[in-house]
């Protein structure tokens, strides 16, 4: 990982959380990025100030600055990053669509252990 990459730390035991990272990696400009599977990651991958029980409850990402974002403002981030989705990424750090868009990310975030479970229950690891 480059020390000026954007660094995604995500949930890889989520099926839908590996989907969407999957794009993000097969898209222009990904290798700006840095992607931190934190169910496989060595602790000292997280760095000082992320704990893994903390960023497999949300989705993090470090930004090249070393300030830290996570939820909503994490897309925004990440999708600010990529140049077909930068567009994306402005609308989403504009601060109204932000709060919708945390609001939103707030409830897929309860039903996510749903999908955690089934993955888990099907490859027999979480």
């Amino acid at each position: 990982m480059q020390d000026s990459a954007t660094t995604l730390y995500y949930d890889g035991a989520c099926p839908i959380c590996s989907r969407e990272v999957a794009q993000y990696r097969r898209a222009l400009g990904a290798e700006h990025l840095a992607f931190v599977d934190v169910t496989r990651c060595e602790p000292e991958a997280l760095g000082p100030d992320l704990t893994r029980a903390a960023a497999l409850a949300r989705m993090h990402v470090r930004l090249p600055d070393g300030r830290m974002v996570s939820g909503a403002a994490a897309f925004a981030a990440i999708w600010s990053r990529l140049p077909r989705w930068a567009w994306l990424g402005r609308l989403a750090g504009w601060p109204p669509v932000l709060a919708l868009l945390e609001l939103a990310y707030r409830g897929f975030l309860r039903l996510r252990p749903l999908w955690r479970t089934a993955r888990r229950g099907e490859t027999g690891s979480g």
